[in-house]
């Protein structure tokens, strides 16, 4: 019995957040996972053929996704980002994007043997990136701000770029080969581009001012804005192909732009959104392609073609596009290798090897293949290698999971020199430049600023930093971080410090419930700390052995210890909190604040000896 549609979602959906899950838990690219486990469903056991099964419905749910998704994207490119980046990020997405396409059209005809009309079709169409690839990798290979933001905005603006240039090469073509030239398609496809670009600024300025206005109910600003998405790619699309790609990436620029608070609260949900299409994309495309098709990927001319375009075309259109920039060696060989295609190159040239095929344009009938070939060839090759280029050219902001602490006092800059010790990156950030004085004096490497700045958000570089612990006198303050950072750092990895005693009137509660755990413990505060380290409380390890257990250490440590946080063997940090699961055993060790007794009794013995050799020397 063939699957029914209901369980074909199901399967998609289950293996695509599937896939996500086992890349991130066994540190892998995503989008290989994603991939392998389209292709065993699909063609090699033949369980599901998605485009087969769903009919007429299988384009344009992609077509849609892939708008979703691309909007997704643009909604986070400020250009705030741009500073420093405009001159190399202008040239790789213009005349970089250029030099791709002649080198990739020269390549396509030449070495895949395609027709001179389909080469540059195809030529255009392979300048893409596109978020669904680019994205997913920059999630995990942890690059440095620079270079991950160079990949990450060519990758959204050039997606549109080339779908475009693929159409405007095939109507171009359309216009040199017929028997009587009508350039008025030509002209319609450039003020179609045009006008496209101006719907999407107008539907972003539109949609941003009813949110600024209160037009919109909160409840329905996610529906509405997903709602004029959809309205925004399907009437330019409607007219001519590719063009309302344009159209929702000039949208959410527009709307990244207008500083709108409402914007920015609805990005973590876009996010979860935007994997969760990505994931079934994925599954969907693989899943539908025919054996044959696969087999056909590994003959000599398309694997000399994917090998030229990865070893020779992107990187001479990176180098020579960036001539005379600021861009460093290092970052011009990543951003040169790094370009793994995605969802919009498998659609759009599945819908032009159709139409070049149907005209009777010669290699048309291998354009899927070839375009799988060059998709999956990257996105492995790409995928697996971003981490280890990343840290051979020291673009990598990978090592141990750092911690960021909100508020500079006495006891902060204490507890980041003792994580500094346990060669834990650490920073403090605070709005005061008295308070920092502390953490300047000590060494401690600090960040001058509100930490719900937006300007925090452009200037302090966060992607080192695993942890996040609010330790300021305003618990309200505390709790206001905690909850605006969960979605990017994860509610196990936010942490504040208790409330304080005197908060009346339910406050207290309230505060102790909203957004990160409740650090050290439930009666630990602010009051409590300070007062502790008044007292000369210490900073102390003690190793936990098979001798010396963490049982025993709890019977016989001092009264009135708080326990910090623990290093695991592998150099892992686990804060302590009233939600910590974790048994400390044999090669862990405890940083706690404790009592000053042996620095008191070695204090004391040191004066006990030199009374006692005073003592003698006075009888000699």
């Amino acid at each position: 019995m063939s699957p029914t549609i209901l369980f074909e979602i199901m399967l998609i959906g289950l293996l695509g957040i599937g896939s996500q899950w086992v890349a991130w838990r066994y540190r892998m690219p995503a989008i290989v996972v994603m991939s392998v486990a389209g292709l065993l469903i699909g063609p090699i056991f033949g369980i599901i053929n998605p485009e087969e099964n769903f009919g007429a419905v299988y384009d344009p749910i992609i077509s849609v996704a892939v708008a979703i998704i691309l909007f997704e994207g643009s909604l986070n490119l400020s250009f705030k980002e741009l500073r420093g980046l405009g001159r190399p990020l202008f040239r790789i997405a213009t005349f970089g994007a250029f030099i791709a396409w002649i080198l990739g059209s020269l390549t396509a005809h030449y070495i895949a043997g395609l027709s001179w009309a389909v080469a540059f079709v195809i030529g255009g169409l392979f300048i893409v990136t596109g978020p669904t690839v680019i994205l997913p990798l920059l999630r995990q290979s942890k690059l440095k701000p620079r270079p991950a933001k160079i990949l990450k905005w060519e990758g959204i603006i050039v997606d549109p770029i080339g779908a475009l240039l693929a159409v405007f090469a095939f109507e171009i073509i359309t216009y040199i080969t017929a028997e009587t030239p009508d350039g008025s398609k030509l002209l319609m496809f450039f003020f179609v581009s045009l006008l496209a670009a101006i719907f999407g600024w107008l539907c972003g300025r539109g949609i941003g001012w009813m949110f600024e206005t209160g037009h919109i109910p909160e409840y329905l600003k996610s529906p509405a804005v997903f709602i004029v998405v959809i309205l925004c790619f399907t009437i330019p699309e409607e007219v001519i192909k590719a063009t309302g790609l344009l159209s929702v990436t000039a949208m959410g620029i527009t709307l990244a732009n207008m500083g709108i608070s409402s914007v920015a609260d609805m990005r973590h949900f876009k996010e979860n959104i935007s994997i969760l299409l990505i994931s079934a994309i994925f599954i969907m495309l693989t899943a539908s392609l025919q054996i044959d098709t696969i087999l056909e990927i590994f003959t000599p001319n398309i694997i000399g073609y994917v090998l030229l375009m990865m070893f020779a075309v992107r990187p001479l259109s990176i180098f020579l596009s960036t001539i005379g920039t600021n861009l460093a060696l290092n970052e011009k060989i990543l951003v040169g290798w790094i370009a793994p295609r995605g969802i919009v190159a498998l659609t759009v040239s599945g819908y032009f090897a159709t139409i070049l095929a149907d005209a009777g344009y010669a290699g048309a009938s291998i354009l899927t293949t070839l375009t799988f070939g060059l998709v999956f060839f990257t996105v492995v090759a790409h995928g697996f290698s971003i981490r280890w280029l990343a840290k051979k050219l020291n673009l990598s902001m990978e090592g141990r999971p750092g911690t960021l602490i909100v508020g500079s006092n006495r006891f902060t800059v204490e507890l980041a020199k003792s994580l500094s010790k346990a060669k834990t990156p650490v920073i403090i950030v605070d709005s005061s430049w008295e308070k920092l004085r502390k953490a300047r004096e000590a060494g401690v490497p600090f960040y001058h600023g509100d930490m719900l700045s937006e300007q925090t958000e452009y200037n302090l570089d966060t992607i080192p930093y695993e942890y996040l612990l609010t330790v300021t006198d305003d618990n309200s303050y505390n709790a206001l971080v905690c909850t605006t950072f969960i979605p990017e750092y994860g509610r196990t990895n936010v942490y504040k410090i208790s409330a304080l005693d005197n908060i009346y009137g339910g406050t207290r509660e309230t505060v102790s419930k909203v957004g990160g755990r409740i650090l050290f413990g439930e009666n630990i505060n602010m009051d409590d700390i300070r007062d502790r380290m008044e007292a000369g409380y210490v900073f102390r390890q003690t190793n936990i052995t098979e001798q010396f257990t963490y049982d025993k250490y709890l019977l016989e440590k001092e009264k009135g210890t708080v326990l910090l946080y623990l290093i695991k063997p592998s150099g892992q940090i686990k804060f302590y909190s009233e939600e910590m699961s974790i048994s400390p055993g044999a090669g862990d060790v405890v940083v706690s604040l404790t009592p000053p007794v042996k620095e008191q009794a070695k204090i004391q013995a040191k004066l006990e000896n030199q009374r006692t050799n005073g003592n003698g020397k006075d009888k000699e």
